[in-house]
């Protein structure tokens, strides 16, 4: 009932060039966003309770994109791609007054997911004229000038950063502070200088999202996820300017289509199925967030959030790991299913990743829902990962199919009612 070929098909559309990469914002998202309606109208799905349409539109937000900075630190100017400025409004420092600095290295902390994560910051005081310690208390209306001296050892945590912040930084509202994020081995800062042109505008986002009501119990849910954001077209890049997102997510996305379509020709679930493309992953998992407001976290049994299943696991075909897997007894229910099968289902093997908390499953599981992302990268070893190259051929199509298969047999106690996973700890906030 999952054709290879169908699925090659959505996945070589979400990727083509003509998407642009699907950034939040551009016209290539739009595109996508059309595209994923239409199949969701062919396959017969129902919007979700209370929309009018697929589209869930999520309450206006503020977009800022710097359209042209300089920073320039003890004399000597600081490459493009090793600072991130985070500001509502254009602005420039001709000095270092008022300047808080501080300086922060990967520690040995453990964040949320286990994993040396956390930051460790030291404050040392500006040094020009006027200038003050970090810290140190900021009048009532006064716009805060920051600048976080990142360390080397902290360069895959700038990267993730940096790639979010290309396309532009979404918040309720633009933000009133000016922070300068520097990613390198400083000395004492004895000068400053900086410009930035920054551009503020309303920002509409919107998940795409559908439902087959459950037959007898409606009011529990199952939700398959994926994301369809990706990064865009970045002029200057080899070989090309495309990042075209052909495992990050459109594999996802495309597995949370095909699982549509098994379970609407199946025509057997119990419980509520929900399926949603979230938008606006890379820049900060707002369409996640909103999701999450907008259904009771009580009443949701499990979420399969799919990422980046384009190529052999570490164990080789046939396998997916799943995130958070000791959380719950979610992985054990769906092994148990695919007994008499080839296929097996790790516990996620890079736990100093933290990608339980990385992925738009997390705003749900702090609130207690076994949601869980599955997954067959290898991203300590993937080259592709957030490059122009994650393009559909570097894929294995035959890996994509063979996952979402057994994602479709591994649920089917879970959307039957028979199964219900138990609860994650939820997150202290």
């Amino acid at each position: 009932m999952i054709d290879q070929n169908d699925v090659e098909r959505i996945i070589k559309t979400l990727s083509a060039d003509d998407m642009e990469g699907r950034a939040t914002f551009t016209p290539g998202i739009d595109r996508a966003a059309t595209f994923i309606e239409g199949e969701f109208k062919k396959i017969g799905l129902q919007p979700l309770t209370g929309e009018t349409g697929f589209r869930q539109n999520i309450p206006p937000m503020v977009r800022t994109t710097v359209q042209k900075a300089r920073l320039v630190i003890n004399g000597k100017e600081i490459p493009a791609d090793h600072f991130i400025i985070s500001a509502g409004a254009s602005f420039s420092w001709a000095d270092m007054k008022d300047v808080e600095i501080s300086r922060q290295a990967i520690g040995p902390g453990r964040g949320p997911g286990g994993g040396s994560v956390a930051v460790v910051s030291a404050t040392v005081p500006a040094r020009g004229p006027g200038g003050r310690e970090a810290g140190s208390a900021v009048s009532a209306g006064t716009v805060r000038k920051q600048l976080l001296l990142r360390d080397t050892s902290a360069t895959a945590m700038f990267k993730r950063q940096y790639d979010r912040a290309a396309t532009g930084s979404v918040s309720a509202k633009a933000p009133a502070d000016q922070t300068i994020t520097v990613l390198g081995s400083f000395g004492d800062i004895t000068s400053i200088s900086v410009t930035a042109e920054v551009k503020s505008e309303a920002a509409p986002l919107f998940n795409v999202a559908a439902m087959i009501p459950g037959k007898s119990k409606p009011d529990e849910f199952v939700v398959f996820s994926g994301h369809y954001d990706h990064l865009g077209v970045r002029p200057g890049m080899k070989p090309d300017s495309i990042f075209n997102g052909a495992d990050d997510d459109a594999s996802g996305t495309t597995a949370m289509i095909e699982l549509a379509k098994y379970y609407k020709k199946l025509n057997n679930n119990e419980r509520t199925l929900i399926f949603v493309a979230f938008c606006a992953e890379e820049i900060g998992g707002y369409g996640a967030r909103h999701f999450t407001t907008t259904v009771n976290p009580d009443k949701v049994v499990a979420m399969f959030n799919i990422e980046m299943i384009g190529k052999p696991s570490k164990w080789g075909q046939n396998s997916a790991f799943i995130t958070g897997f000791e959380r719950s007894d979610f992985g054990t229910i769906l092994q148990r299913n695919l007994e008499g099968t080839a296929f097996k289902f790790y516990p996620d093997p890079y736990v100093k990743e933290n990608l339980f908390y990385r992925s738009d499953n997390a705003t749900l599981a702090r609130l207690g829902v076994p949601a869980h992302t599955i997954s067959t990268d290898q991203i300590d070893v993937d080259h592709d990962y957030h490059q122009v190259t994650d393009e559909l051929k570097t894929l294995d199509v035959a890996n994509i199919t063979a996952a979402i298969r057994a994602i479709a047999l591994s649920s089917r106690t879970i959307v039957s009612g028979k199964d219900t996973p138990t609860r994650v700890a939820k997150l202290e906030r």
